[in-house]
């Protein structure tokens, strides 16, 4: 078998943050772990599946499938009690998480059958006792259904992890460092889970030339000959462990004083986070970066290096404020404290501290050997893309300055075929809390919060015969389908006699998410009485409530001669409220063309995620004039989106003493659901999304609603 070559911590360049944060887990495991955000192909993977072969052996109680210490074994362990077993060592694990990974991958696998029919307590450990005492990694942590999600919460929180099924349980023993990775582009996290990461950093890549050859030249060397690249930096590999052993000696030894104390309080009130684990965070996290830099005493470049660790990811934001911390403010909060007496003895550089000039543990990775490799397998960085839909037109000519005057050398629109001017882009209205918006009938999509779905978790609304392992055994139609059967089965005495063939699986309804699809009116009428500012802010409202309800959102805009995807569904609602907030007005109203262009985006959804239904929000005055016959072109085009079942709300955004109706008109075409601005907020008394298969009470109206939906779910 042939034994994989990881890449070399100590060969990563650049990323100092990262990899200190890293270290310094290693160094004091109660730091909590790290959080490592940045965009594709930075080398985030890489980076921490390196740290591994830096961790210190571990002593295990031999045999025991949980990792039990020899010196302290637990003594609820499924495989116990040891009690004088010899120990061994091996090298700590880094066990890693799947994102499609099962319930019972995770926490292990009680075989509930073998319980229920033999009376044998059978238990297969999962991924969290093979991580205890080491590391667990989740890639793509953001992508994690929720489940799981609560599963890793609970045993961060307790140290343990607990299997119950029906009266069975068994308990272990789960103490990991949790690391995780995550693109933003693809979604947030969860802010429970967040806040389980005891650090957190944003990494890309170096927009240095000369950095970014050295990390096309060692990924090039690594690539070519790994055991022989893993050879050559095996000195500064050898180098960085033994300081790791050093500092985590070291650790208990460290003085964290009261003037450490209160300037970890101070910081942390000063940016309002909530709740005390930053405090506790930060104190752990500066009594590492003592003992790493071989010091005894907490000292405030140890707070400040701290709080940059640990508190971006706790500060109070809104989901689509920029993270980081304000270094500004954090340097007024500790200057209001006494600096520390200098040190007479020179401090070691550590491998976060120097900017990577040498080529050990010290400098870090950005220069040593003729190394090769990129800072690891992800390669480079990928630069921003420029342009934001403001910039290009529907045909991918530019637009013209968002002045509404015409570019040098052209002539100024005639207003009969072009409709207004384009203006520039407004500031969105305050965003407020919405009413739900949900998809009729019963899904089978991702976890969510939206929708009801068929899910393996929620509450029981019946029973069948298990489709391959039981998960989730429904007790009571177990027992009627057993009871006919204790005649001929024999039974003597009280008790129940049950088989295989008895045994019925629990079926669940919770909710899933949904495809929100935002067909946006940019055409001039909608900038009538400074309508767009509301307008944006009515769909940043939206995006805020799919963002907790784990949506995912796309954006289309429609202006002009056309209509544009401006962004193809994405977990990310920080790219679609940035989208949104560039969004220029102007020109006629091409209705039909954005509802075609939402056709096609669905049709191309459904082939790539059939599970996943969609919700398509069209926000418009109801307006069409772009083209001969725009009109019947509009309505032919929403009974298309109809005919196909696709669940709608149009946001109508007419103002003013005299309406039309025309959103109440495009809405009925559609076969869903219209809805005023001012209907849109919470506090409107109906729902907007209505299964008429069990509510044919159609003269029941809220007010701001037009209750159009004719359509059966």
């Amino acid at each position: 078998m042939t034994v994989q070559t990881h890449y070399p911590f100590t060969a990563v360049v650049g990323m100092d943050d990262l990899r200190l944060a890293l270290l310094l887990n290693a160094v004091s495991p109660a730091v909590g772990g790290v959080l490592v955000r940045g965009e594709k192909g930075t080398a985030k993977s890489t980076a921490v599946r390196a740290l591994s072969a830096l961790l210190p052996e571990v002593a295990v109680v031999g045999g025991c499938r949980f990792s039990c210490d020899p010196a302290a074994p637990d003594p609820a362990c499924p495989d116990g009690p040891h009690g004088d077993a010899a120990g061994e060592a091996r090298p700590a694990r880094m066990v890693e998480l799947p994102v499609g990974a099962s319930e019972d991958r995770l926490v292990g696998a009680l075989d509930i059958e073998r319980a229920l029919a033999d009376g044998v307590k059978s238990f297969e450990p999962g991924l969290l006792a093979d991580a205890h005492r080491g590391i667990l990694y989740v890639d793509e942590v953001n992508l994690l259904h929720d489940h799981l999600i609560d599963l890793l919460l609970d045993a961060a929180a307790m140290g343990a992890s607990y299997v119950e099924r029906e009266g069975v349980s068994v308990r272990h023993a789960a103490r990991f460092l949790l690391v995780g990775t995550m693109n933003p582009e693809e979604g947030e996290l969860r802010p429970q889970l967040l806040d389980r990461f005891g650090l957190t950093v944003e990494v890309a890549a170096s927009r240095e030339p000369e950095q970014r050859v050295e990390v096309v030249r060692r990924r090039l060397a690594y690539d070519e000959d790994p055991a022989g690249f893993a050879v050559r930096w095996a000195g500064a590999e050898a180098e960085l462990r033994a300081r790791v052993v050093a500092a985590r000696a070291l650790v208990p030894r460290v003085r964290l004083g009261d003037g450490a104390l209160l300037m970890i309080a101070a910081t942390c009130a000063g940016f309002e986070v909530d709740g005390m684990r930053a405090d506790i965070v930060m104190a752990r996290t500066a009594t590492a970066l003592a003992a790493w830099a071989g010091r005894t005493d907490v000292r405030k470049e140890d707070v400040r290096q701290a709080a940059l660790l640990a508190l971006p990811h706790r500060r109070r934001r809104n989901p689509f404020d920029a993270p980081g911390l304000d270094e500004e403010k954090l340097d007024r909060i500790l200057d209001g404290f006494p600096d520390d007496e200098p040190e007479p003895e020179p401090e070691p550089e550590g491998p976060g501290d120097g900017g990577g000039d040498g080529d050990g543990p010290h400098g870090g990775p950005d220069s040593g050997p003729d190394g090769p490799g990129d800072g690891g397998p992800d390669g480079g960085g990928v630069p921003p893309q420029g342009g934001g839909p403001e910039e290009t037109g529907a045909d991918g000519a530019p637009e013209p300055p968002a002045t509404g005057e015409p570019a040098p050398g052209e002539a100024a629109p005639a207003p009969a075929a072009a409709g207004a001017p384009e203006q520039a882009a407004v500031g969105a209205a305050e965003p407020f809390r919405t009413r739900m918006l949900s998809v009729p009938g019963l899904g089978e999509g991702a976890a969510g919060r939206r929708s009801r779905a068929r899910t393996a978790h929620g509450r029981t609304t019946g029973s069948q015969r298990p489709r391959g392992q039981l998960t989730k055994l429904h007790l009571a139609a177990t027992v009627r389908a057993a009871a006919p059967h204790q005649l001929a089965r024999g039974r003597s005495g009280p008790g129940l006699v049950v088989r295989r063939d008895d045994l019925r699986q629990a079926t669940r309804e919770g909710r899933e998410g949904n495809l929100v699809l935002f067909a946006v009116d940019a055409s001039g009428s909608m900038a009538a009485r400074q309508r767009m500012g509301a307008v944006k802010g009515a769909v940043l409202s939206l995006l805020l409530d799919a963002y907790q309800r784990r949506d995912k959102v796309g954006l289309i805009t429609f202006r002009g001669a056309g209509a544009e995807l401006a962004l193809p569904p994405t977990s990310s609602v920080d790219a679609a409220a940035a989208r949104l907030e560039l969004l220029p007005t102007g020109g006629r109203t091409p209705l039909a063309a954005g509802l075609l262009k939402a056709h096609e985006t669905l049709r191309i959804e459904r082939l790539r995620d059939p599970s996943r239904r969609p919700l398509l929000v069209v926000v418009t005055d109801g307006r069409a004039t772009a083209g001969p016959d725009a009109v019947a072109l509009a309505a032919r085009a929403a009974r298309l989106l109809a005919g196909e079942g696709t669940a709608s709300v149009v946001v109508d955004c007419e103002t003013g003493p005299v309406r039309l109706g025309l959103a109440g008109r495009l809405a009925a075409d559609l076969g869903g659901t219209a809805v005023t601005l001012e209907g849109l907020r919470a506090d409107a008394l109906a729902g907007l999304v209505k299964d008429m298969r069990t509510d044919g009470r159609a003269d029941r109206r809220a007010p701001g609603f037009h209750h159009t939906d004719r359509r059966a779910a």
